[in-house]
């Protein structure tokens, strides 16, 4: 994968904004977003898309969605959660690619690597609204978001859902981490720009979340001592 080259161990094309905020514009070259959508399409195939339901009123997103990795986030009924297969046929989460864990040791700074890789997909008129990632074990760890494909306008807010919010755009290659005081920053998707990119099949965008969803065995070991 070709990344931008780094200064002083951050890509370069840093926007400064809150702290623990890191926007890599342009992280990823045109030749490494399309070989990552590749490397993502054959892994998820038809098979593993879903459509995600609302706990409360078993809505559907506006998204579909999968994961890649040990472990993917699902919604439904049943509320949301991490669990080790797909919520219809069982069967185990696909490989992450192992371009995603370079990305990941590259703009992270945390020694254990992601569990696992949200996959969203978005065409015309999908959004997600504003949300915090909080189902995880461990907030140690940022999230890291690789927007690819159609530009979206994304809105970031504070540590409670009523916070000032700001909204900026998040165009193919770029890479946005949340991570210290802003892990559990609440972010959202207003819309995406059709049209704005011809780089995903069937237009729109795909949006690739790595997370660490597990505390780290020293961690745990520490805290049982």
């Amino acid at each position: 994968m070709t990344a931008r080259a780094a200064t002083g161990g951050v890509p370069s094309g840093s926007i400064a904004l809150p702290d623990g905020v890191v926007h890599l514009r342009h992280h990823l070259d045109e030749t490494a977003q399309r070989d990552l959508v590749d490397q993502v399409l054959h892994a998820i195939g038809e098979a593993f898309w879903f459509q995600p339901t609302t706990p409360r009123w078993n809505r559907p997103f506006s998204v579909r969605m999968s994961n890649l990795g040990t472990l993917g986030w699902v919604s439904d009924r049943r509320g949301y959660r991490y669990q080790k297969g797909h919520p219809e046929s069982g069967l185990p989460w696909p490989a992450m690619p192992a371009a995603l864990l370079e990305l990941w040791r590259q703009v992270a700074g945390h020694p254990t690597l992601p569990e696992a890789c949200l996959v969203n997909l978005y065409r015309d008129t999908a959004r997600m609204g504003l949300h915090q990632d909080r189902d995880e074990h461990d907030f140690s760890a940022p999230v890291v978001s690789v927007s690819l494909g159609d530009t979206a306008m994304f809105r970031l807010g504070g540590m409670e859902r009523n916070a000032p919010t700001r909204s900026f755009p998040l165009t193919s290659g770029d890479v946005l981490v949340l991570g210290g005081p802003a892990r559990l920053a609440f972010h959202g998707i207003d819309r995406i720009l059709p049209g704005s990119s011809d780089l995903i099949p069937g237009g729109g965008r795909i949006n690739l979340t790595l997370r660490r969803v597990s505390q780290p065995l020293a961690k745990i070991a520490s805290a049982g001592s």
